[in-house]
């Protein structure tokens, strides 16, 4: 079994923002898959689609807690399920990877992103695979100098917008292959 997570931000003004291109991603997938529609399940604090791929069950989740409390979710979603944090894929913008960028990795640390920083806390470790969406477009400009969350809230401007649509492709189409061959395969055909 595994638990895919796209993580976002809850609500019709968050939709099509830098933050919730994790969102964006696991709704490509849930149609690449050919799931039911999500459904919001009050015990996960989250919406959730689940199906079948190979025999295996896939939960695919979109939590609902706002990005910053994502854990909760997951952790509900762990316990009930009894997965390995290893089983739980997450999903999410990275703001220090240039837009269109796809970076995977079987494990590693929150970075400056506070939904995984939410994740490893309440799961207490990065033990887990994430799939680095770029959100970058500023010119890399850091952090410091820009206002981060004012940025991360922002739409897509419409010239981005054919970037971001491959990226969901590029993403959908790494999960998928990681499903099937593994994260390491996925991560060396697409994580550049």
């Amino acid at each position: 079994m595994k638990i895919i997570v796209g993580l976002g931000n809850p609500g019709k003004q968050y939709e099509k923002t830098r933050h919730n291109i994790g969102f964006m991603a696991v709704d490509g997938l849930r149609e690449k898959l050919k799931f039911p529609s999500f459904r919001h399940e009050t015990k996960f604090k989250a919406e959730v689609s689940r199906g079948d791929l190979q025999e295996e069950k896939i939960v695919l989740v979109r939590p609902q807690t706002f990005m910053n409390l994502s854990g909760e979710a997951i952790q509900l979603l762990k316990q009930f399920y009894k997965v390995k944090d290893s089983d739980i894929w997450v999903l999410y913008d990275d703001i220090d990877i240039s837009l269109g960028t796809l970076r995977i990795r079987e494990s590693g640390s929150a970075g400056t992103h506070n939904g995984m920083k939410s994740l490893t806390q309440t799961l207490g470790s990065g033990d887990f695979p994430r799939f680095r969406l770029g959100i970058e477009s500023r010119g890399g400009h850091a952090p410091i100098q820009q206002n981060t969350a004012g940025f991360v809230l922002e739409s897509f401007r419409n010239e981005e917008r054919p970037q971001v649509e491959e990226l969901i492709k590029k993403a959908v189409s790494a999960i998928h292959m990681a499903l099937k061959k593994g994260v390491q395969e996925a991560q060396n055909v697409f994580s550049h």
